[in-house]
């Protein structure tokens, strides 16, 4: 039985980098762009047309921005459609809205097309990414954070679920999480179907946010923080 490919739409305002993005993907097996976009709003109505599994999303763009289009993509699919943020600035402002929307992936445009092909398989089978000078900066900016408190937030969830929240912080793929849990991948993805639910999150990424602001994993700490009782 033969796997479908995985669908994508581009969306940048740059005709030139947009038509290299879909020659690309499109010599690529295994992917298959559906659709191509010069802004936000016509990403957004590509999205509802054609329901790709991932987004290559540039950052700025007239009209809706690619942040505020990824966040709205994300909301009207349900999170079943992933984005991956393509953008020439590296800079926290970008990087962390990107990811407060939703965002599964960020890549800076001198990515190699081998990065970027990964990139998209690995959005689409469910887990995140981010460049290593991303991830960099990324940490400390939460190294730099105080936490918020964790028990309202994290209380919520059970000991497995917490255990589950934390290997995705870490970084671990489904497959990964599995192996390290003794759990089924399907087993991982309920729990973290159950973990977005009650933290009322919508993407990986925003489980990894929510990882690190509440306390639960510090940058260059693997360690979980004790559960706080109920007051």
């Amino acid at each position: 039985m033969e796997t479908a490919d995985t669908t994508v739409l581009v969306a940048d305002d740059q005709a030139m980098i947009r038509a290299g993005l879909v020659a690309l993907l499109s010599n690529e097996p295994g992917l298959r762009v559906l659709a191509e976009a010069a802004d936000g709003d016509a990403a957004l109505a590509a999205v509802r047309r054609r329901r790709p599994d991932v987004v290559l999303m540039d950052v700025r763009m007239p009209g809706k921005d690619g942040i505020a289009a990824a966040g709205d993509i994300i909301a009207e699919t349900g999170g079943e459609t992933s984005v991956i943020m393509l953008t020439v600035h590296d800079l926290d402002e970008y990087v962390y809205a990107a990811l407060r929307a939703g965002a599964s992936g960020f890549l800076l445009k001198d990515a190699t097309p081998e990065e970027l092909v990964k990139a998209v398989h690995t959005v689409a089978a469910g887990d995140a990414l981010l460049s290593p000078r991303v991830t960099k900066r990324l940490l400390q900016r939460f190294a730099a954070l105080g936490v918020r408190d964790a028990r309202s937030e994290l209380s919520v969830l059970t000991e497995r679920e917490l255990d589950v929240l934390l290997e995705v912080a870490r970084g671990g793929s489904n497959a990964e999480i599995a192996r390290n849990l003794g759990l089924a991948e399907l087993t991982v993805k309920s729990h973290l179907y159950h973990v977005m639910q009650k933290l009322h999150l919508s993407s990986r990424t925003q489980l990894v946010i929510t990882a690190y602001e509440t306390g639960l994993v510090c940058p260059g700490q693997a360690e979980v923080r004790p559960r706080q009782a109920s007051a």
